[in-house]
């Protein structure tokens, strides 16, 4: 099945995927069988369960099962065998809630003992793929020469058809708001971005090389949620960002974490992380920034508590101001991962 996929494909080396879990019992599935789908290219797959209380993990196995793919369990920090195949899917157990970041170094670490394998498609959970994807990325990198990270056209599977990411800019006179290229637009109507003019590329759907791995170090894990992307590409140095507008990718979209999209307000979760990210990046990269990036968050929160999102308003201005979580976002994270995810309001007491 898989194997005769594969062979139709090519005998190239294989492009590793990346999936970090976490509650994605509901999604993680359509996803596996979108890859499974693959032609043109080998894929090797790891999914990186952070701790999930729900049976994420239990389903990654019995997929395997049912799909007759090879299939292999280790836990987190290990690393893949230098000799012979990998399995075609590895299940590897996070003991606690490493947030995407340590998810993402989990199976970086698990790859990158295997020489052959040169590229690192971070995917997420809540994607679904299309058959050729993959193989439209191995074509890019392999005429282009050496680079930092990669994106392909990220779509909304709901509503279905329209564009969430072309790669990521920030605005400056924001004091460092990120933005999707294109977002919300059709794909016929928006023309693919010149890489040249992006800043980060979106994490649901990312290819690093591994050069850029090997140089830069994997991400950063201080920031549990959100911007642990645009951080990594600030880091890239001289490598350059590049675009593969044939790679297509359908996403979900925060379907663990209440992300904002053009039909929905982010939850206070997400915005608690996404205030507090953005005054750490700016104070990372560009300092002189962030009395402008404090006074435009100012103004969005009291948009966003103007529109009726209290409850969304005081988790951004707490996240802002790099104070303890409301209750209702403390309440999600595990209390082995709290000081993880919240620093100092984290620790156990």
């Amino acid at each position: 099945m898989q194997e005769q996929r594969e062979m139709e494909g090519a005998a190239k080396a294989p492009i590793s995927v990346i999936i970090v879990a976490y509650c994605s019992a509901d999604v993680i599935e359509a996803c596996l069988d979108s890859l499974i789908a693959t032609t043109g290219a080998t894929l090797r797959v790891v999914v990186c369960d952070n701790a999930s209380p729900d049976d994420s993990a239990a389903l990654v196995a019995d997929w395997a099962g049912r799909c007759g793919v090879s299939f292999a369990e280790a836990e987190a920090g290990a690393q893949a065998p230098t000799e012979g195949d990998l399995s075609w899917l590895t299940l590897l157990r996070v003991p606690q809630n490493m947030g995407f970041a340590g998810g993402v170094n989990t199976g970086l670490t698990w790859f990158l003992s295997r020489a052959e394998i040169e590229l690192f498609w971070i995917l997420n959970p809540d994607s679904v793929v299309e058959p050729g994807t993959a193989a439209a990325y191995v074509r890019r990198a392999e005429v282009a020469g050496p680079f930092a990270l990669m994106g392909g056209r990220t779509r909304y599977l709901e509503p279905p058809g329209y564009l969430q990411s072309d790669g990521g800019r920030i605005r400056r006179w924001t004091g460092g708001v990120c933005y999707n290229v294109n977002q919300g637009l059709l794909p016929a109507a928006a023309e693919p971005p010149l890489a040249g003019s992006l800043d980060f590329i979106s994490g649901a759907n990312m290819v690093a090389s591994r050069t850029f791995v090997e140089m830069v170090g994997p991400l950063r894990e201080d920031y549990f949620l959100y911007y642990e992307e645009v951080d990594w590409a600030y880091r890239r140095g001289v490598l350059p960002l590049l675009t593969c507008p044939e790679a297509v990718v359908h996403h979900h979209g925060g379907t663990a974490i209440g992300s904002g999209s053009i039909n929905r307000r982010g939850s206070a979760f997400a915005n608690y992380f996404n205030f507090r990210n953005r005054l750490r990046f700016v104070a990372r990269f560009a300092w002189p920034m962030l009395p402008v990036t404090y006074a435009f968050s100012i103004m969005q929160i009291a948009k966003i508590a103007l529109m009726g999102g209290g409850r969304q308003a005081v988790g951004a201005l707490r996240g802002l101001h790099q104070l303890a979580p409301p209750r209702e976002v403390s309440d999600r994270i595990a209390s082995e991962a709290a000081e993880l995810a919240f620093g100092r309001w984290g620790r156990r007491k």
